[in-house]
């Protein structure tokens, strides 16, 4: 079971602490950030870390743990923010992000930060690896889930689609993919780049189970993950996030892919982010 167990009112306050340490993170950081990629994925890192997932920090060997993989790996800065909130690694370690021989580099690696399973930024790998992964519990007998984490413009890699067929011929019940879907990519809006609509119509030709969810809302996340039965057929939850979720001027703007608030914009932001 989860160490946390949080309710819905500790899981807000929890992500909103994340997103303080991911404007703080992002804008002391050498190499910048993805600013819009670490925010809108905070209430389902939240919703996972704190709730859902049987994975604990001080047991990070547990054959039975639940894996968590970060396919959008570019969301790397928000990952680790959590991570730190959740006691996987030291607080002090976020100043450390992305400077030389750091234990947080710009894309989760396993062998450099604990509870990262997964070394991941190449998209289009973690779901085929999940995927690996949930075949072998199935076949061990063990009773653990698979949660997978990508971008809605990640799905433009093959490499996710014929995943997703494997999982749909093993009937692996046991995985669950959530899908940051906030209408973003690079430099613009998915539906411009590659548009991927219908995406729930997609995931159900290819035999999956597709459930919906509002991304950004703690309350819908955590009921649709924890009312998500095994009927046979992997499972795939599209979250309907905003990029930049919580910070006003970051909200939806194709620019804040690679880019981090500063000087007076770490204030502005931070000031947004004041618990009530």
């Amino acid at each position: 079971m989860n160490p946390y167990n949080l309710s819905y009112d500790e899981l807000e306050k929890r992500a909103k602490a994340i997103r303080r340490k991911i404007v703080i993170l992002n804008a002391n950081s050498p190499a910048g950030g993805h600013s819009g990629a670490d925010l809108s994925q905070v209430e389902i890192l939240t919703s996972l870390y704190f709730r859902i997932l049987n994975n604990d920090p001080k047991d990070l060997k547990n054959p039975e743990r639940d894996i968590y993989i970060q396919s959008k790996g570019h969301g790397a800065g928000g990952y680790y923010c959590c991570l730190a909130e959740a006691g996987y690694i030291p607080e002090d370690w976020l100043a450390t992000y992305q400077y030389s021989d750091s234990k947080l580099p710009g894309h989760p690696v396993k062998h450099k930060t604990p509870g990262v399973e997964l070394n991941t930024g190449a998209l289009g790998h973690g779901l085929p690896v999940a995927v690996g992964l949930a075949i072998a519990a199935k076949k061990s007998g063990s009773k653990r889930k698979i949660y997978v984490l990508t971008g809605d413009g990640e799905l433009g890699e093959g490499s996710n689609w014929e995943a997703a067929l494997a999982a749909a011929q093993y009937k692996l019940d046991n995985l669950i993919i959530i899908n940051d879907k906030n209408k973003l990519q690079l430099a613009g809006f998915t539906k411009d780049i590659l548009c991927t609509d219908p995406l729930d119509e997609k995931w159900k030709a290819f035999g999956l189970e597709v459930h919906e969810c509002k991304g950004n809302d703690i309350r819908s996340v955590v009921d649709t993950l924890e009312n998500i039965q095994p009927h046979g057929k992997p499972h795939v939850v599209i979250a309907h996030t905003t990029k930049g979720a919580g910070i006003s001027f970051i909200e939806g703007r194709p620019e804040w892919h690679h880019k981090v608030p500063k000087g007076e914009e770490v204030e502005l932001a931070l000031e947004e982010l004041k618990d009530e």
